[in-house]
């Protein structure tokens, strides 16, 4: 048996890693353990460990490492508290492999807790370039991880130019391509007008879906710049469906920002909710008249769905995209909010892979020996990789 530990740290961590796991977890070779942690047991970011156990799956660990407080200090202690944290959980359950996905802070702690006990490194989704404090993650992984599984052609040639060798390096696509491709695109409207806070939204009828983070290397600007966001959409006067911004420093200053709006427009559409089951957020994301904000779900995900995204900002800058994200300054944000209106859905593009990476990614997975020395790879002019 090959025992694999995959951490979960936040609602997005679990929808991509949701279809591979489930290949895991039915496997007869595969003894997968699930650690929870970052936001997954927080009532504040939606409790998304309930959907993990509801899905059918065991959580192993539960561990609680995020020291709140929306800053930096809080972003850098919590990622000391996880070190420790995973590293007893690694002790304890004694993994042949750890399966970690992304770029998020509370990764690196699962990084460095796992290399540092000589356990093999698998990681999802290295090679991007984006902004934030994640660039700088998610390279970091790359250099400990010991197995790449990119999800396009471009991030796996940069993997190999960081020093990794090919032969580790296997770019199958986003796993996350395949909950798009198979889930149920029905938007429950009486489920999501019970769930989440303000007005009753009208599913009928046009409506625009928002997410917007902070940006880590821009601290204390994001309620000035979610003001701004806010203020563009009540002058579109569009029904707006949001979610809350994640945990990362500066957080309090978005979430502020909106429940000020709410208080000062209570006659105003807008509907936000703290978590929501992937194929809810699918088909939101499907059925919205545009996607407006920084999340790269909207940057990886629009392309297959062909909705219109206004991304605002740095943040997923360098992000490979389809042409349906039109990126702007909030300078710009009127006149690409009504163009994108205006444009209506694209042709549907497939940067970030086609359905069935998660099963390459998986039965690779069942492939791979464990390592724990790494050498650098001088890289060929020649060498090339491919979906």
């Amino acid at each position: 048996m090959t025992r694999i530990a995959c951490i979960l740290i936040n609602r997005s961590n679990y929808a991509r890693l949701k279809p591979v796991l489930e290949i895991l977890r039915d496997h007869p070779e595969a003894d997968l353990k699930i650690i929870c942690s970052g936001t997954m047991s927080h009532h504040q970011y939606g409790k998304a460990i309930d959907e993990v156990i509801s899905d059918g799956f065991t959580v192993d660990e539960q561990i609680y490492t995020e020291l709140l407080g929306s800053n930096p200090n809080t972003m850098a202690k919590s990622i000391g508290v996880g070190v420790i944290d995973y590293a007893t959980a690694f002790d304890r359950i004694k993994p042949d492999f750890v399966l970690l996905i992304g770029d998020r802070y509370e990764a690196l702690s699962v990084a460095i807790a796992a290399v540092i006990q000589n356990i093999c490194l698998i990681h999802i989704q290295g090679g991007e370039v984006t902004g934030t404090i994640d660039e700088s993650i998610r390279h970091s992984i790359t250099k400990m991880a010991h197995y790449h599984f990119p999800s396009t052609r471009t991030a796996a040639e940069r993997i190999i130019a960081m020093g990794e060798h090919p032969d580790t390096v296997y770019a199958y696509g986003c796993p996350f391509i395949d909950v798009i491709a198979n889930t149920d695109r029905r938007l429950p409207a009486g489920h999501l007008n019970y769930l989440g806070v303000g007005k009753r939204i009208d599913f009928t009828r046009p409506y625009i879906l928002c997410v917007f983070h902070p940006v880590t290397t821009e601290y204390g600007t994001s309620e000035a710049k979610m003001n701004e966001v806010l203020q563009a959409l009540h002058k579109l006067n569009e029904q707006v469906v949001m979610l809350w911004p994640n945990i990362d420093a500066d957080s309090n200053g978005i979430s502020r920002s909106i429940r000020k709006f709410m208080a000062h427009e209570p006659d105003f559409p807008i509907r936000v909710y703290k978590h929501l089951d992937m194929d809810i957020y699918v088909a939101l994301m499907e059925k919205a008249a545009i996607l407006v904000g920084n999340s790269s779900s909207f940057v990886r995900d629009a392309g297959p769905l062909r909705t219109p995204v206004v991304l605002i900002g740095n943040r997923q800058d360098g992000r490979e995209r389809g042409q349906a994200v039109r990126r702007t300054e909030l300078s710009g944000l009127d006149d690409a909010l009504r163009y994108q209106m205006w444009h209506g859905n694209y042709t549907a593009t497939h940067i970030y892979g086609k359905p069935g990476a998660a099963k390459q990614i998986a039965d690779k997975i069942m492939e791979l020996e464990p390592y724990s020395q790494k050498r650098w790879y001088e890289p060929r002019a020649d060498t090339a990789t491919s979906l």
